[in-house]
C-alpha cells in the first residue's frame, strides 16, 4: 500500500522482484509474497542441531545445508569449473504447503499420474498452473541466480540446468540477461508423462483430441561464462571452455537417450525430481573437458549430481537449504555413487 501511495499502481511481482534483487542484505523471502528482515530471520529460522551437522563430506564431495545465494556470495571468484543442477521451478512446488499436499497424495500444483501396469508413476509439477506473477518471479529468480553465480565461475565454465519445454524460454532469457552465453540445449529423451490428455471432463466427447502433445523429452539449457581468449587458451589456463568427449572418436552430443529413474534409485533417494544416474553421469563427466576442477549443484536436492561426480572421480559441491532433503542426501550420496548402472558411459 505504501509503495502504491508513493509510486502509483505497481504490480506486486515488480515489488517482489525489486526486494529480491536490490535488497538481498536487508530482506529475505520466507514464503510466496512474504518478506522479513534478514537479520531477524537469520536469528529465528530453524537450523539443524550442531554446527557440524550443516556440512557433510563423502569422498570428493561436499554438501552444505545453506541457502545457495548466501553460500555463493561467500565464495572466492573463479572457484567453480561447472554447474549441473535441477532447480525448483515456479518456486511454488517446493513450498511447505505444496509439499504437504504432495505427501498426502492430494497433488495441488503436483500432478499424481495414475499407476500403469502395476507401476506407481512419479509426481510431476503442473507448470501450466503458474500465474503471470509467478512466471515473473521465476524470471527474476534466475536472473538473480545468474548474477550471483557468475563471479564464482571460472571463465569458460559451463552451466547445465534442467528445465521444461514450457519454461525453458524464461530460464534462458534470464541467464542471458545475467551475462552468461547460451550454448544450446541437451535433449534428454525420456517420456515424462506430461501432456497427451483429452479435455478434462470431456474424454468421450473428444476421443481423438489431445490438449497438449505427450512430452517425450526434457531440455537442459547450456550456458557458459565468457572465455578468456580462444578456447585453447582458456583450456590451458582454466581447464574449462569445452566438453569432454566420451571417447577420442566420438564427440559429446546434445541428444541423450534416458530411461525413467529406476525404482531402486528412488528407494535410495525418494526425491520427487530425482534424475537417473545413467543420464547424470554422462553430463557430469562431459562438463569438465580435462577431467579437472569442481562441479557445483546449488540446488542439490537428494545429492544425485554429487553422487554422479563421485562415481566418476570428480570433486563436487552441493548446496541444499531444505533440511529434510539435506538429511536425505547425506544418506543417499554414498549409495547412489556405488550404484552400478547398465549403460554407465
Amino acid at each position: 500500500m505504501e509503495v502504491g501511495r508513493i509510486l502509483g499502481p505497481t504490480p506486486p511481482s515488480s515489488i517482489r522482484s525489486y526486494l529480491r534483487i536490490n535488497t538481498p542484505k536487508t530482506f529475505i523471502r520466507v514464503n510466496r509474497g512474504v518478506y522479513a528482515l534478514r537479520q531477524q530471520w537469520e536469528c529465528e529460522k530453524p537450523r539443524l542441531q550442531g554446527a557440524a551437522s550443516s556440512m557433510f563430506r563423502y569422498g570428493k564431495s561436499e554438501l552444505y545445508n545453506e541457502d545457495c545465494f548466501d553460500w555463493l556470495k561467500a565464495q572466492p571468484p573463479n572457484s567453480i569449473h561447472a554447474v549441473v543442477t535441477d532447480p525448483p521451478y515456479g518456486l511454488v512446488e517446493y513450498s511447505k504447503e505444496e509439499q504437504a499436499k504432495l505427501k498426502r497424495g492430494k497433488g495441488g500444483v503436483w500432478r499424481i499420474p495414475p499407476s500403469f501396469d502395476g507401476h506407481t508413476r512419479s509426481p510431476l509439477p503442473r507448470f501450466t498452473t503458474l500465474t503471470s506473477d509467478q512466471l515473473d518471479e521465476l524470471r527474476s529468480f534466475f536472473r538473480f541466480f545468474g548474477h550471483v553465480l557468475s563471479p564464482v565461475l571460472t571463465p569458460g565454465a559451463h552451466v547445465l540446468v534442467a528445465s521444461n519445454p514450457l519454461l525453458s524460454y524464461i530460464l534462458s532469457s534470464a541467464l542471458a540477461e545475467a551475462g552468461l552465453e547460451r550454448r544450446g540445449e541437451i535433449i534428454r529423451l525420456t517420456m515424462t508423462m506430461r501432456g497427451g490428455d483429452r479435455p478434462k471432463g470431456a474424454h468421450n466427447e473428444f476421443p481423438e483430441v489431445s490438449v497438449m502433445p505427450r512430452s517425450m523429452w526434457e531440455p537442459w539449457v547450456i550456458f557458459r561464462k565468457p572465455l578468456e581468449g580462444r578456447v585453447q587458451d582458456n583450456l590451458k589456463r582454466w581447464k574449462t571452455g569445452a566438453f569432454r568427449r566420451p571417447s577420442k572418436d566420438h564427440p559429446f552430443c546434445d541428444v541423450i537417450k534416458s530411461s525413467p529413474t529406476r525404482g531402486i534409485e528412488r528407494k535410495i533417494a525418494p526425491h520427487p525430481s530425482l534424475k537417473p544416474q545413467t543420464f547424470l553421469r554422462k553430463v557430469v563427466r562431459a562438463v569438465l573437458p580435462l577431467g579437472e576442477g569442481v562441479i557445483l549443484d546449488p540446488f542439490a536436492g537428494s545429492g544425485s549430481t554429487l553422487s554422479a561426480a563421485e562415481a566418476i572421480g570428480y570433486r563436487s559441491i552441493g548446496v541444499e537449504k531444505d533440511s529434510g532433503y539435506f538429511l536425505m542426501a547425506r544418506k543417499a550420496i554414498p549409495d547412489l555413487a556405488k550404484y552400478q548402472v547398465a549403460d554407465d558411459l
